[in-house]
């Protein structure tokens, strides 16, 4: 036994000295607000950011379904435009919070969800990006493949060594696990010097796509027929293809809406993380569809069959008798998509689970360590065999945005609507009873009331995508389920805390500057900090006054 405690102590995370096991249990380094001198992400970073991000497959190919539903191109391309935007607006409304406040998602969480209560709203983001990891980084497997058959093609007729059983090929396995391996040094650095990552995607990435755009137009001496066909769909049947279509770029966000504070804390100041994303994001992610959606049409000239999607399907396909350099080319190209699936994963999945993990288990893990969970569940949990049912597994990823949807309601209603910016930052990372987050036994009711709310209007819906005979009305619902749940829980949220209201709160927008140190535990005197309760219009100036204020472990300074 006292081995076992031995090895405990050693594999805790340094902590500041005098803390409660319940203050143990709310923060560390990595939880706690970003000092000022780690606060180095710019407007260009976050530009950089998301060109990196929405260079990557699954954009590639987003309209193809669109297009397969009976949308023309040019239908199918506005919708990519209107569903990011819509996307982008979401993503800055979380990440003002972090931006403001600096304080990551399982932070933030808290003011809405109460103390303990946001362990639950953590665990959903936490398990939807572990599931995210390894899945992004089979994709990324795929990448190597093409980059080895580029150089050695006698990769391409590999023996198989593995048991049908197994579900995957030697050849797929050797790729995957390479890719997954390479990655692992990227999760090593801090998120503060990780965006010199996305800055190298955000140029090298381009290049390939629009070398690899130019390329296929070449071949084919012009875009293709896709270009031509007309909507095959029309009346009420085209306006729900649209619907669905837009909804489909949300649903792709759905974790990256909830990640953002995540990243945004570590702005310089909140205007760097605002217009560089709102305008970023529908550009980036619009661009990218629309060269897959030429590179696409142009294939069906080339081999004078139905459009390849897939971008790597097409690089196998020029690599049949392909010269030295051209091998050369693909390689190249590859590389890029391989490059962009390293980033995406990271963006999206690594550091979103490493720090839902941190804020689970603070005593023991950083964002670090929690990184590296997430690439050995992403291992052990064998993803191709989520890929190899593809529909099935889309489906329900639909159904986990419906989760995801529900939380960001009460959420950002908190933040815009109830406190109207004004948040007490030494009490999110208090575990006393009289805090003005720590509600009934830690948990707001008032959220999850809300949250059940939000799942509830959509899961009949849900049971009819998966099959079940359901009213059309609730399939019409869940076809705008993300904003359906989105807007049925941020309402409920706002209702509940109009009638029972909370404390804390705000009757004016009332953004405060947070102390750059947060004292844990530790009572201050009325005059320097605000007791739970309402705050009125004529407090503003007395809350601002707490910027000077630097409270460290049982001293002010």
């Amino acid at each position: 036994m006292a081995r076992i405690r031995q090895w405990a102590a050693k594999l805790k995370v340094p902590s500041e000295p005098g803390l409660s096991n319940a203050q143990l249990m709310l923060t560390n380094e990595d939880l706690r607000p970003v000092d000022p001198d780690r606060r180095e992400w710019q407007w260009f970073n976050f530009i950089a950011f998301w060109i990196a991000d929405s260079l990557n497959i699954n954009t590639w190919m987003i309209s193809s379904s669109m297009i397969v539903d009976g949308l023309s191109w040019w239908q199918s391309w506005i919708c990519v435009w209107v569903g990011y935007f819509i996307a982008a607006v979401f993503i800055c409304l979380t990440g003002r919070i972090g931006a403001k406040y600096h304080v990551p998602f399982p932070v933030a969480i808290r003011s809405s969800f109460g103390i303990w209560g946001s362990f639950w709203p953590v665990l959903n983001r936490a398990v939807m990006a572990v599931i995210w990891y390894g899945v992004q980084s089979y994709i990324g497997g795929q990448c190597v493949t093409v980059m080895i058959e580029a150089i050695w093609p006698s990769y391409a007729h590999l023996h198989n060594s593995l048991p049908a059983s197994a579900g995957v090929e030697t050849k797929d396995f050797v790729s995957f696990f390479l890719f997954w391996l390479l990655s692992l040094p990227a999760l090593w650095f801090p998120i503060p010097k990780i965006r010199h990552l996305f800055t190298a995607k955000a140029i090298y990435s381009p290049i390939a796509a629009i070398t690899f755009f130019a390329w296929s137009i070449a071949r084919a001496n012009g875009i293709g027929p896709v270009v031509h066909q007309p909507a095959t769909v029309h009346g009420s049947t085209l306006a729900w293809a649209i619907v669905k279509a837009i909804m489909s770029c949300l649903g792709n966000f759905a974790a990256l809406i909830m990640n953002d504070p995540d990243f945004s804390r570590f702005a310089r100041k909140p205007k760097d993380a605002l217009w560089s994303q709102l305008l970023t994001i529908p550009i980036g992610f619009g661009i990218t569809s629309f060269i897959g959606i030429i590179a696409s049409s142009a294939s069906a000239v080339i081999y004078n069959t139905d459009p390849v999607w897939n971008p790597l399907d097409l690089l196998r396909k020029f690599l049949d008798g392909a010269s030295s350099g051209e091998r050369f080319g693909i390689f190249v190209i590859a590389t890029g998509f391989a490059l962009a699936q390293l980033g995406t994963n990271i963006s999206a999945n690594s550091v979103s689970a490493g720090t839902d993990l941190t804020a689970l288990l603070p005593r023991y893990l950083n964002i670090r360590r929690g990184s590296y969970i997430c690439a050995a569940v992403g291992l052990a949990m064998c993803p191709w065999n989520l890929v190899s049912s593809s529909n099935q597994f889309t489906t329900y990823l639909s159904a986990y945005s419906i989760f995801l949807s529900a939380i960001a309601g009460p959420m950002i209603c908190d933040y815009y609507l109830n406190r109207k910016g004004y948040l007490q930052v030494k009490d999110l990372y208090s575990a006393s009873k009289e805090g003005p987050y720590y509600f009934v036994f830690g948990f707001s009711w008032h959220a999850y009331a809300s949250y059940l709310c939000g799942i509830l209007i959509n899961i009949i819906g849900f049971a009819g995508a998966v099959g079940r005979t359901v009213p059309v009305g609730a399939q019409y619902v869940y076809n705008i389920n993300y904003f359906s749940g989105f807007f049925v829980s941020a309402v409920i949220y706002y209702i509940l805390t109009r009638v029972f209201p909370l404390p804390a709160s705000s009757d004016r927008w009332n953004e405060v500057d947070s102390d750059d140190e947060v004292a844990y535990g530790q009572e201050v005197d009325s005059d320097d900090m605000h007791m739970p309760g309402k705050v009125s219009s004529l407090d503003k100036d007395s809350g601002s006054d707490r910027k000077g204020a630097k409270i460290a472990s049982g001293a002010m300074v």
